[in-house]
């Protein structure tokens, strides 16, 4: 097969550029000089170079010419991240319900030689944007809730300070997020009891403000339901959906399996359904989420949706440093979940 003649071009400039025949800032011949050169027209040429351009060996400057790329100054063009700190911010720095992304913000940032600062979310409220920032180089920042400190956050959004958010997006903002596809957990919780031959299956909120991450794995939920055909009974009363109510809603409803919006609201429903002579899984199968440590220690353990919190907070921490070395903000990462099964649920047999 004959070779395009611009390949031709494009083989023998890349061939002199990997070898050292042309330096680096060394200025290409003219898409002129290589048409005569080679006997092609200027079309042809620019081919060449644009190719040589996308695979990042060169640089033009309009005016003035293609020059080779000079990959080691680029490189250095990467700031440093030594010395730098960081802030982690938690809502609570030992709270169960939050998972212990720790494990991977703190190797990572380390590994980076960045000071880590953990604190509650508190110091929004102790400290001024302009303190924040003088005192810090970046932010990761566990969003408790959406609708909090919000005059910060807009300070921090139109100063472009780089703040990684993690668990749920805040829209308003352009704000790197770091999250679990909590869609998607919702999915496989409630497809498991669907697979183990469930029909009659409630989701189970914890309180009447959902958070975001709830209300995408109760999104998670009826996509499973509508997929299989199965219709949900009643709606989701704040009222009546709470532990307390639990026994009334199984009965009036004939549940046989529930989704709970995460392993604590799990872990009291089983307790309740105890007092109640209930016995789980025969009874009545439970799922959670989070797959926090209580899961595998109550009886019977907890089949649950994991989250890998380590991942999370390692991806955290790398984004913030993509962030800070290049001062290119970074893109959202949705990590993905997968089901621990235990002893909570089980086939049903009708």
């Amino acid at each position: 097969m004959t070779q395009p003649l611009y390949q031709k071009i494009l083989l023998d400039l890349k061939e002199e550029i990997l070898s050292g025949k042309l330096q680096a800032d060394q200025q290409l011949p003219t898409e002129k000089e290589l048409s005569d050169r080679y006997q092609v027209s200027r079309i042809t040429s620019k081919r060449a170079l644009n190719e040589l351009e996308q695979a990042d060996l060169i640089y033009r400057i309009r005016g003035k010419g293609s020059f080779v790329k000079n990959k080691q100054a680029e490189q250095s063009v990467l700031r440093s991240t030594k010395n730098k700190k960081v802030l982690f911010l938690l809502p609570f720095l030992n709270d169960l319900s939050v998972g212990n992304f720790t494990e991977g913000v703190l190797p990572t940032l380390q590994e980076a030689q960045i000071e880590i600062s953990m604190a509650t979310l508190d110091v929004f409220t102790q400290k001024s944007t302009d303190e924040l920032i003088s005192e810090y180089d970046g932010i990761i920042y566990y969003a408790e809730k959406t609708d909090r400190f919000l005059d910060v956050l807009v300070e921090l959004s139109l100063k472009d300070f780089p703040t990684i958010v993690l668990d749920k997006k805040l829209f308003e903002f352009n704000f790197p997020t770091i999250l679990s596809d909590n869609v998607d957990g919702g999915l496989i919780a409630t497809q498991q009891l669907i697979n183990e031959g469930h029909q009659r299956i409630a989701y189970l909120f914890g309180s009447v403000a959902h958070p975001q991450s709830v209300r995408n794995r109760y999104v998670g939920y009826l996509r499973a339901l509508k997929l299989s055909s199965l219709l949900f009974h009643t709606s989701p009363d704040d009222e009546k959906a709470t532990p307390n109510d639990l026994i009334e809603y199984i009965t009036e409803h004939q549940v046989t399996g529930i989704v709970c919006e995460n392993d604590l609201v799990a872990i009291e429903a089983m307790r309740v359904l105890k007092l109640h002579n209930y016995h789980v899984p025969d009874d009545i199968s439970i799922i959670g989420f989070d797959d926090i440590q209580a899961a595998r220690l109550v009886d019977p353990p907890l089949t649950t949706i994991a989250q890998d919190f380590t991942r999370i907070g390692a991806l955290a921490g790398k984004t913030l440093i993509s962030w800070l070395e290049t001062g290119q903000m970074p893109q959202d990462v949705n990590v993905p979940v997968r089901l621990i099964k235990r002893q909570s649920t089980k086939e049903r047999i009708n």
